[in-house]
This record gives structure tokens, sequence and C-alpha cells, in this order.
């Protein structure tokens, strides 16, 4: 592929992993020779961490690509693509770097290659700093299907820091072109569901006592809603490691999937860990957004490939949001808007995101 090499100035806005995963993904997808710098570069470990050279890794690999600068460190890469192929895959950030995130830079590329594809991703599954796995599979793999497309996501084992040792399968077919989505009806809140969760030495009244403090938490602004946070003792054979976390989902009545999450760690109270998971839960409801501050960011390199206008109505718009939506415009024929929403209620603090996606079409 031919054309001019794209500049792109790493250590600007959000200044992190995210400028190199949607840069990286949309140079595979439109064929742009590509080259960071500043990679990270405010960040107190500048440059490449095992994470990111994963995730560039991967792309490399999905279109036969040339890295140069590709070493954990290095705060600058030239990426040339080359032609996007299916088939089976493997990244392994041999850390606790997030399979989430290795998840998120290749899933844009796969829908458009010739044929379907497998990832296996190894790793961290619930890692800080990322969206765990669970909030992959119950919030963001319902929400991202309405794009048209859907994927498999076998969770082979959890690994947790410091070693990690996860491994995620995931299966796609790809798609002729991407349709947009409207998600500007919240709706009313209609369940309320989760897993508190332990692994390796952590006893089971652990989970419990997240999962009870999360209720509790949620209880004094929701009262009459059945709550059903299930406390689980990963199976020894699927998990790597010790770890301990909770993840909280409220579904609406027009299918909005909004969550509250949080890791537990050594010397950290359960109670706190449960409680953590129900504010950030709380507080993505209080905007009234059709989507958490999690997702919102997820959302933006697909808006930007479909065809068409999505429309996506969310709570203030988040460093990440802002960073995905800027390099989406640089290299891409995509446009975004971002609108504070007209609300009845003006204590709902709600924007509007709008694309007119460039409209993708999947060649092979």
């Amino acid at each position: 592929m031919n054309g001019e090499r794209v500049e792109i100035d790493g250590g600007i806005m959000e200044g992190g992993g995210q400028i190199l995963r949607v840069s990286t993904a949309l140079s595979c997808l439109l064929g742009l020779p590509l080259r960071v710098r500043r990679i990270r570069a405010g960040r107190s470990q500048p440059g490449l961490r095992p994470q990111h050279l994963s995730g560039l890794e991967i792309i490399r690999d999905l279109c036969e690509g040339k890295l140069e600068g590709g070493e954990i460190g290095s705060t600058e890469i030239i990426f040339t693509p080359g032609k996007i192929k299916g088939g089976t895959h493997t990244a392994d950030t041999k850390t606790a770097g997030s399979v989430c995130l290795l998840m998120q830079v290749a899933m844009p590329c796969v829908l458009f290659a010739a044929s379907p594809s497998e990832l296996h991703l190894k790793g961290g599954t619930n890692a800080e700093m990322a969206p765990q796995i669970d909030y992959t599979v119950m919030v963001f793999k319902p929400i991202v299907e309405k794009f048209n497309f859907t994927f498999n996501c076998d969770i082979k084992k959890r690994g947790y820091y410091p070693q990690g040792g996860g491994e995620v399968v995931v299966q796609m077919s790809p798609v002729k072109e991407l349709s947009p989505i409207n998600l500007t009806e919240r709706g009313i809140v209609t369940k309320i569901y989760g897993r508190a969760f332990v692994a390796g030495a952590l006893p089971i009244k652990l989970a419990k006592d997240m999962a009870a403090a999360a209720v509790r938490c949620i209880r004094k602004e929701i009262r009459d809603l059945y709550i059903n946070i299930q406390a689980i003792r990963e199976p020894d054979n699927r998990a790597v490691g010790t770890g301990s976390g909770i993840i909280i989902v409220a579904e609406t009545s027009t299918g909005c999937l909004l969550a509250g999450s949080s890791l537990g760690k050594r010397g950290k109270n359960p109670d706190k860990v449960g409680i953590e998971a129900a504010e950030i839960l709380l507080k993505n409801l209080k905007h009234g957004g059709t989507v958490d501050d999690s997702l919102q960011d997820q959302l933006i390199i697909f808006m930007a490939l479909a065809k068409g206008v999505s429309r996506v109505k969310s709570g203030p718009i988040t460093l990440h949001t802002q960073t995905a939506i800027h390099f989406a415009e640089q290299l891409t024929k995509a446009k975004f808007t971002v609108t504070k929403s007209e609300e009845e209620d003006p204590s709902k603090d709600t924007y509007i995101i709008e694309c007119q996606g460039m409209g993708m079409i999947n060649s092979n």
C-alpha cells in the first residue's frame, strides 16, 4: 500500500496507549503508513510497555505489515500495513497486561479481513486501568454487536496481577460494512446483576462481602429493584494466581447496559471494593446517558467506520473519548460532533456524540 506517511504525536491529550491502539488499527484498515512519535511521553515510564508492544505485534501479524521501533521502551514506531488476512493469531503480553486492550486494537481490523479470524490473547483478564474481561463480555459485546457483527469470546483461563497467565479466545467473521447505531433513549433501569469473584488462595467469604456491601450501597439510591450479584470462586484449573473483584451491571428497558467494577488488592477491605463498584455504577446511572464512562471511548472507532450517522447519548465526555475522536477524525473521513443534550431535567449532565461514519467497505 502506498500513500503519504501519517505523523502522529503520541504525547498529546490522553497521551497513553489508546493513541497507539486507535491510530494503528486505523492505519491497518486504511492502508496508511504511520509514524508515531513521543509514545506515552507524559507517563512515569515513557515508551512502549509489554502491553502496547503485543498490541502492535498482533496488528502487524494480522496484515503482514512492517513494524520498526517495536521494542520495550521505544518512544517512536514506524508502521507500514499490508493486507488484512484472517486465520489464527496469538498475542501474549507475558505480563498481566490486559487482554481486553489487545482485543480493542485487533477487533476493528479482523472485521475487515479476508476470512474468519481466531485470536488467542494472553495476559491479564482482570487488570487495573483496563476493562475487566467480564465487562467486555457482559457490556461491551452486546452493545458493540449493534453495529451488525457478532463475535465469540471464550475465557479459557483467568490471569491476575502481577503474573498474568490468562487466555481468551476470540472468534470473528468478517463483515461487508458496519451499520450505524442510535443509542439515545435511556429508558428506566429494569434489573441489576453482577458477579463478585475470588480466585487462588482467597476464601469465598471475600466475594460474599464484596457483593453484600455493593447491594447495601445501591439500596440507598434504588430501593425497589431486585439485585442479583453472585459470589463466585473461580475454579483452580481456570485461573492463574490470586485475584478478586466485582462487576455490577444495570440493564434498562431500552436495552442499555451500564456498569461499575472494581478489583480487590492486598490490604484493601472487600467492603470497600464492593462499594467502589456500586458508586461507579450509580454515578453512571445519574448522568442519564445510554453508555457508561468505560464504553464511551470504545465505540468511537466503530462509529467512525460505520456507514451512516451514529448517535450516542453519554455522560460527560472523557479524555479517552476526546482522544479517540481526535485521532479517528485525523485518519478517517468521519466527522464527529459533540453537543450538550437538551434535557428536560437540567441536573443531568448529558451529551450527544454524533458521527457521520466513513462507510468502510470490506473489499475482500
